[in-house]
């Protein structure tokens, strides 16, 4: 989720698109009208909101959306938060494509609470609401959910990380996503669950909103709180790459264990070169696909995707653990997005 302060041209056109709701939604893709698969008038309309437009799970997602778009004959309009968090924006996508006239909308939440009395109104007016990648809170407050099981990935980066600590003693770092997003909140618990810990076991616990820069910082001040610190918990490998960073310029990145989610392509290079030592792999375009799919369904025979669909999950290492299930990187890089 690596971010610089200075906007670049698609994510200034998403702000604007967010920002002014006579704008026509097709313009809010990159490039010229590139936010639409389809502009048959008689087309049935779907919205994709992600939390933002730069980072390459949500790119990898928008792709995933427009092919799928194509394939079934929908029109896309799309739309993003000016950053990971900004609700407000999100919010007025969500407004923005009711009024466009949306059959249902793709979204990933920036603020799982926040966002649902918007979605509430969308569904009140007939719009299909699907969450994507991030569940809402309470996760009955969409139609339903495409996404990873994220407690189940952070699950199985704890077990290995516990298998590969070899009963010696931990001491947990935590570089987490956000206060009030749900899927940083199950990865943590999962990855807890997985090593067996609770988090009276970690010496130190930072937010890093899932920035490389900001996962550096974190680390940074988690070593001076806690020198000793051997396992590192990223929320996303953007962060992972951070906390690296910075072990590194502290001579500590061969002896500190570092775990992780996400599966981009980036992510598992760096699985692959060492830099983590095993990442749980999501599938966004999967996410993506099924979504559009869902929303095409209703609008020609009115039936609703319903409850949760795990999308997929797979742990990522080349130093594989007893008793912890996993593939290499060469499935990863094959299997990987961004």
């Amino acid at each position: 989720m690596s971010r610089i302060s200075r906007l670049p041209s698609p994510l200034l056109r998403a702000a604007a698109c967010t920002g002014v709701a006579a704008l026509a939604l097709t313009a809010c893709g990159s490039g010229s009208g590139s936010g639409t698969a389809s502009t048959g008038s008689g087309s049935v309309k779907v919205g994709l909101i992600t939390k933002t437009d730069t980072n390459p799970f949500f790119v990898k997602m928008k792709e995933g959306a427009e092919k799928a778009a194509k394939e079934n004959g929908a029109q896309l309009s799309t739309a993003a938060g000016r950053f990971d968090g900004d609700n407000a924006g999100q919010v007025t996508a969500i407004e923005n494509m009711v009024a466009a006239g949306v059959k249902g909308i793709l979204i990933t939440p920036s603020d799982s609470k926040a966002i649902v009395p918007a979605i509430q109104k969308a569904r009140a007016k007939g719009v299909l609401v699907i969450a994507l990648d991030t569940p809402t809170e309470p996760e009955s407050a969409v139609d339903a959910l495409f996404a990873t099981d994220n407690l189940k990935a952070g699950q199985l980066i704890g077990e290995y990380a516990k298998a590969a600590m070899k009963g010696k003693t931990a001491k947990i770092a935590a570089l987490d996503l956000a206060p009030g997003v749900s899927v940083g909140v199950q990865r943590h618990n999962g990855f807890l669950k997985g090593f067996g810990a609770t988090d009276k076991d970690v010496v130190c616990a930072q937010d890093t909103g899932g920035d490389q820069a900001k996962g550096q910082t974190a680390m940074e001040n988690c070593l001076q709180k806690a020198p000793g610190i051997n396992v590192v918990y990223t929320i996303n490998e953007p962060a992972a790459l951070g906390a690296y960073t910075a072990l590194k310029a502290k001579g500590r990145e061969k002896d500190v264990l570092i775990v992780s989610v996400d599966g981009g392509c980036t992510g598992t290079q760096a699985v692959k070169d060492g830099k983590i030592a095993a990442t749980s792999q999501q599938y966004p375009l999967k996410m993506a696909a099924e979504g559009v799919k869902a929303v095409v369904t209703y609008a020609k025979d009115g039936k609703k995707a319903s409850g949760y669909t795990d999308t997929g999950v797979t742990l990522i290492t080349d130093k594989a653990q007893g008793g912890v299930t996993s593939k290499d990187t060469a499935y990863g890089l094959d299997n990987c997005w961004g």
